[in-house]
Formats: C-alpha cells, sequence, structure tokens
C-alpha cells in the first residue's frame, strides 16, 4: 500500500504541474461530465500534537465534535441506490431549504462555526459525502459525477426538496456546481467558499505540495504546520474537531478518478443563472484574484468578496463575517 501510495502521490504532483498552466483554456473549452476527485483540501482545521486520542473510534470522534453544534439536531439515514446517506437536519421545518456540503474529509461536523446562524431562519440539510469518512456509506463502486449527482438528488427527492439553496465549501463548492449543472431549476441559490478546483487549477506552491503529500501519508506530528498552510489562526479551531478530522486523514481511502477534478468551463458557468455569491480568504491558497476574474466573467448574478485575515478555511477563520455576508445574500431577492 505504501507503494502505490507513492505512485499515486507522484502521478497527482505531475498531474497538476502539467495543467496548472492551461487554465485559461480549460475554463473556455466544453468538456465531458466530469469525474469525482479526492483531492484532500477540503475545509478542516487544525491540531497540537499533544492531542494523542488515537484510540477514539472515528464515529466517537464524529460524536464529539457534533456536539460542537449546540442545537437541537436530527441525524437521519437515507437509504439510495448507492448505499445510505447520512443526513443532519435542523432549523424550523416550513423554512426555506439550505443544503450543505462540506470540504474534503471534514465530514458534516465542520459547520459548527456557522449552523446556530444558518439555521436560525432556514431549514439546513448537512449531507456527508458518501466517498469519504464520515456516516454515509456507499455499496459498490462509484467513480463518476453524475453517479455521484445521481445520489444527491434521490437524498433530494426523499427529503422531498424540489427548492433549495445550495452552500459549498472547498470541494463541496465544485459539487454544487455540478449538482446546480444537472437540474438548474431545482437551485435557487448558491454559495461557494473558496471552490477547489472550480474556476482555476490549484498552483503546486510548496504548501500545496505538502498538504498533498500529508493526505497520501498522514502523521500527526505533520498535522499542525500542513493546516496552518490553510487557515489564518490555527488556534481558533476547536481541538475536538481536529482530533475527529486527523482521524479521518488516516481512514480516507483515494478514489482511483481523483485526477480528473478540473476547473469548469466558462461556457459551463455562464449557464447557471440562479444568483451566486462566492467568498474566498485574502491568504487563500487555493483561490486567487484570477479565480474572481472567472467568476465575474461567468456568473451574471454575482456578489463576490475577499475576506481579510482568512486562508482557505474561511468559514471558520472568520465565522461572523461569513455567516453574516451568507444571511445577507440569501435574504435578497432574486432579479
Amino acid at each position: 500500500m505504501p507503494q502505490k501510495k507513492a505512485l499515486i502521490l507522484f502521478a497527482f504532483i505531475f498531474f497538476i504541474c502539467a495543467c496548472s498552466s492551461k487554465v485559461e483554456k480549460s475554463t473556455d473549452i466544453d468538456k465531458e461530465p466530469i469525474v469525482i476527485a479526492q483531492l484532500k483540501d477540503s475545509l478542516i482545521p487544525i491540531c497540537n500534537d499533544s492531542v494523542k486520542n488515537e484510540a477514539q473510534t472515528y464515529e466517537e470522534s464524529y460524536n464529539k465534535a457534533l456536539t460542537l453544534w449546540q442545537i437541537p439536531l436530527e441525524e437521519s439515514d437515507v437509504e439510495t441506490s448507492f448505499g445510505k446517506a447520512h443526513v443532519i437536519a435542523c432549523g424550523p421545518a416550513n423554512a426555506e431549504v439550505l443544503v450543505l456540503l462540506h470540504g474534503m474529509n471534514a465530514s458534516s461536523t465542520m459547520w459548527y462555526p456557522n449552523i446556530k446562524a444558518l439555521s436560525e431562519h432556514y431549514r439546513v440539510y448537512a449531507i456527508d459525502f458518501l466517498l469519504e469518512p464520515g456516516k454515509s456509506d456507499y455499496r459498490g463502486e462509484v467513480n463518476k459525477t453524475s453517479e455521484v449527482v445521481k445520489w444527491y438528488y434521490e437524498i433530494f427527492n426523499q427529503l422531498k426538496l424540489k427548492k433549495f439553496s445550495l452552500i459549498g465549501a472547498s470541494r463541496g463548492g465544485w459539487l454544487a456546481i455540478n449538482i446546480a449543472l444537472h437540474s438548474r431549476s431545482s437551485i435557487n441559490k448558491i454559495v461557494l467558499l473558496s471552490p477547489a478546483q472550480t474556476f482555476i487549477w490549484i498552483r503546486p506552491g510548496s504548501d500545496i505540495l505538502f498538504n498533498i503529500s500529508y493526505s497520501f501519508f498522514p502523521k500527526r506530528k505533520k498535522l499542525r504546520s500542513v493546516l496552518e498552510t490553510m487557515t489564518f489562526d490555527v488556534d481558533k479551531i476547536s481541538q475536538v474537531y481536529i482530533n475527529q478530522y486527523y482521524l479521518a486523514t488516516k481512514k480516507a481511502s483515494i478514489n482511483k478518478c481523483f485526477l480528473e477534478m478540473t476547473p469548469f468551463s466558462v461556457k459551463e458557468l455562464k449557464s447557471l443563472k440562479m444568483p451566486v455569491l462566492l467568498m474566498i480568504g485574502d491568504q487563500d491558497i487555493i483561490n486567487s484574484e484570477k479565480s474572481l476574474d472567472i467568476a465575474k466573467r461567468s456568473f451574471s448574478d454575482l456578489k463576490l468578496f475577499t475576506i481579510k485575515n482568512a486562508g482557505h478555511f474561511l468559514s471558520v477563520d472568520q465565522p461572523e463575517v461569513v455567516n453574516e455576508k451568507i444571511l445577507d445574500f440569501l435574504k435578497r431577492k432574486n432579479k
């Protein structure tokens, strides 16, 4: 297994280096349906080396991290043709619906700095991604984005969600665009929090390569250094959540199609007419001003912000600011 991981790591680094110089071409050319990737770039915080509770099971760590929400919630498993989907619901039952798509290996517990504000006036459904550590599970093989999107819409149908807004963080933002492209009429609004591989290729700088290396060979002693590259203030993040994330990185498997997650073309993005809110951190290593420029050219109804003193984990770095901007955007009437 270590040799296999090393080969995949080498292939991934080669792929990113080869493709990152072709951003403009990749964002202006129509593409076939994209396949799900397993980039380890999600919206997840930092760890102190003093946390050593590795005897705790992943599910125990998940349950403990979920207590950080500190609001009434309902956990349920929705059966689909791909396996069970774990959904956490909260907020007024008859309110407008928000669907939350977490970042890579973060699970739905990552929303703990945001969920109280979001659920005050909205019915919120947070869904654990089926190909990652969390409480969702799948049967057989799931390799294509079209299969993942079908899985989501089976969940939406069972929950009787006909019209809703999406909030996607990091890889969850990339998935949100795929979901919206599948059924544009179902989506009211989209919020993108530093979406990964959505507008531009991730540039293979030293910080990114260090993060990628950790993703394939996670070690507790390296976690703080890795995640310091992704957040403005690592010590703001709950150690309870950090422990869950570390165990997730140990548990995570590598999907064979992870190399095929690519930015969308401008033509694809222009086909989405619903309002879009895009936020990135001013110290984000995943997105840049080029991401904002492409978004400006692509969406007809766009609000965008660069959040000060925030990295890729902006909803954790600056939760009050991010929550306020999301709620202001959601309250605004569509054009």
